[in-house]
């Protein structure tokens, strides 16, 4: 028969394994085009574009690389598995390793190249919906244009004609490496030869949770002064990472096994058909598949944290522009002030004003403030905080001897505990005035410019300000002093009045601030993070999902003989979907809880850093993963049902 003749059919036959193959080449082209597109397209450019992200997309294009080589190789390994006997028959009839590794490499050719093709022509489909994504999220108000680049597209074959020599590498080691009788074997193989739970195990499924469970501990009190300094900081850091991954590894190594077994023998052997489906598999199975499932859940925990804290910071960014202007716009300089408010009443533009006397004194808090920092401690008797008077401060009324802090910073909370109640002292240039003080309040009334980076603000009663007014030491006193805060009555002409601002000069300056700029600012640093963590964590989330849909599909063959029994003994499709059911819920369902622990945790360890909201953002990024993780389980659920309705 003509080699070429028989290519040709081999294509025709293996269809139905070839589907797979193609999808995750497509899948990965398309992705990796989509993507490097965006780098070189004109708005990326760091001197012209609106969007200054090049280099980020660069350094994360190559992490792309490694995700999609691993995923392609893995689908290949697949695919060959597949082939095995087939592979053993081409030598059984004569034909020597070298011939076969020809033929599979030419179909591999007609295959692989075709798939980049398909993959690029999807890839520059969805590159403008990339790009508009992009813009969306960095709050960018510009065209996104959709154009083919010679440069991605020259980039994208490059590295996967890289990924097709490694996979003739691995292949060819295959064929080499197998003999005729392991070749007919290979895929009726088990992948645990293990009967029953062994107290080793027990001692590994249990020192894998403890082990989870201190590095849980351990990054709750990362930020509450158990660990001084970097160093204690960094020790701290990585016996979280190591304890929490490690964990991973025993947990499935023994725990799961060890609670699959407890549930056997609660039942005392007496099993219905779903539970023996279902419980077989997550005893050994998932024993056996341990370094895989401790990689899938350590990188879905990762990306899943990643997202949660780069869309805490992009969901905070208004928030966050409030805290450091509390007005649209925050001065410091009357001249720039009548300058700004003369450009909105020529353009007609109503506003509001706010003017607030700021000074600053020291403060002796020592008996309102814990920490177990040091520094901190130490310097708790004569801290440098902005004070106003609380007839400028809206909803803030005190009497002579009381004093209450409003506006600090999330980190500021977590390092220092300040007490609802007791004693402090204002620390004059000559006089020192004694105050109860009366508790803590969120809101700023100044902007970050007095505060020194988030430092709370102290209201005092109008006649204690004045006496610290004219006893202030001009030591500790900032250039200006006086607070301007201007608000626009209708929020629709706001951007045109930060035109205004931008026209006259002020934006750009430490001493004035704009809500709009500081937000957009951080929406579009945070929002090109969260849009390439986005991309990366969804090609993961795909990629993981595909190797655990690949391999349940493999069990699901292996498994076929199995079905055809049972139906045979009278048990129906529905008896035995149930027990898939159960058993595809626990395959997907623990990498995923377990990974969207260990993100929690991590998330929960430093959110504040980041922004000013958790609950809503974490919850939002968590269920959107879930949802899209689940369509996986629900495929493999439908592949089964296939399997099973041709075993009999």
């Amino acid at each position: 028969m003509n080699i070429n003749i028989l290519i040709f059919r081999n294509l025709k036959k293996n269809l139905k394994n070839y589907y797979l193959y193609v999808f995750a080449l497509v899948f990965s082209v398309a992705l990796y085009f989509s993507f490097v597109t965006l780098q070189y397209d004109p708005a990326m450019d760091a001197t012209k574009g609106t969007v200054k992200g090049g280099a980020s997309i660069r350094a994360a294009s190559f992490l792309l690389i490694a995700i999609v080589t691993i995923f392609v190789l893995y689908a290949n390994t697949i695919f060959i598995k597949r082939r095995s006997r087939e592979i053993g028959l081409f030598q059984l009839i004569g034909m020597n390793k070298a011939k076969i590794f020809r033929i599979l490499s030419i179909e591999n050719l007609i295959l692989y190249f075709s798939s980049i093709v398909m993959g690029i022509f999807i890839g520059f489909s969805f590159s403008k919906l990339a790009l508009m994504i992009l813009f969306k999220v960095t709050a960018v108000d510009t065209a996104a244009n959709l154009e083919f680049s010679m440069q991605a597209f020259i980039q994208t074959l490059i590295v996967f004609i890289g990924v097709f020599l490694l996979i003739l590498v691995m292949n060819y080691l295959f064929i080499r490496k197998q003999s005729i009788l392991s070749l007919f074997t290979l895929t009726s193989s088990t992948e645990s030869n293990v009967k029953k739970t062994s107290k080793l195990e027990i001692g590994i499924g249990i020192a894998g949770i403890l082990l989870i469970v201190s590095g849980y501990f351990v990054s709750s009190r990362l930020f509450d002064g158990d660990f001084s300094g970097m160093i204690g900081l960094l020790i701290a850091m990585g016996y979280t990472l190591a304890s929490v991954i490690i964990g991973t590894y025993l947990f499935y190594k023994g725990s799961v096994s060890f609670i699959a077994n407890l549930i056997r023998k609660k039942k005392d052997g007496h099993l219905a058909v779903h539970e023996v489906l279902s419980l077989s598999s997550i005893q050994f199975r998932l024993k056996s598949n341990a370094l895989l499932l401790t990689i899938i859940t350590a990188v879905s925990a990762l990306a899943i944290g990643l997202l949660c804290l780069s869309y805490i910071s992009y969901y905070s960014a208004e928030k966050t522009a409030r805290d450091y202007s509390p007005a649209h716009f925050s001065l410091t300089d009357t001249a720039a002030a009548d300058k700004f408010k003369q450009s909105l009443e020529t353009e007609g533009i109503k506003y509001r004003e706010t003017l607030i006397d700021v000074i600053k004194v020291k403060i002796n808090a020592s008996d309102i403030m814990e920490t177990e920092l040091p520094e901190l401690e130490k310097n708790a008797a004569a801290m440098e905080l902005p004070i106003v008077s609380d007839s400028s401060v809206k909803n803030i009324d005190v009497a002579a001897d009381e004093t209450i802090f409003t506006g600090t910073s999330n980190l500021l909370q977590r390092i220092i505990e300040i007490k609802d109640s007791g004693n402090i002292e204002l620390i004059g240039k000559t006089q020192r005035i004694p105050q109860e003080f009366k508790g803590l309040e969120k809101d700023f009334v100044v902007s970050w410019y007095f505060t020194d980076g988030g430092l709370p603000i102290a209201v005092v009663d109008e006649t204690v300000f004045e006496r610290l007014k004219n006893d202030v030491d001009p030591v500790i006193q900032k250039e200006s002093m006086l607070y301007i805060g201007i608000d626009i009555a209708d929020e629709k002409e706001i951007v045109r009045a930060n035109e205004l601002f931008a026209e006259n000069g002020l934006s750009g300056n430490q001493l004035y601030d704009s809500q709009l700029d500081i937000s957009n600012k951080q929406k579009n640093t945070m929002g090109l993070a969260m849009f390439i963590v986005g991309f990366l964590g969804l090609t993961f989330l795909i990629t993981s999902g595909c190797i655990l849909y690949f391999k349940q599909m493999g069990e699901s063959d292996e498994e076929k003989p199995n079905y055809t029994i049972l139906r045979k003994l009278g048990f129906t499709q529905g008896d035995l979907l149930k027990g898939i059911r159960l058993k595809q819920l626990f395959n997907f369902g623990i990498p995923l809880i377990v990974g969207i622990c260990h993100s929690y945790f991590a998330v929960q360890s430093g959110w504040f850093l980041f922004g000013t909201e958790l609950w809503v953002p974490m919850f939002i990024v968590m269920g959107i993963y879930t949802a899209l993780y689940s369509i996986f389980g629900l495929l493999s659920v439908l592949y089964s049902k296939k399997v099973i309705k041709q075993a009999l």
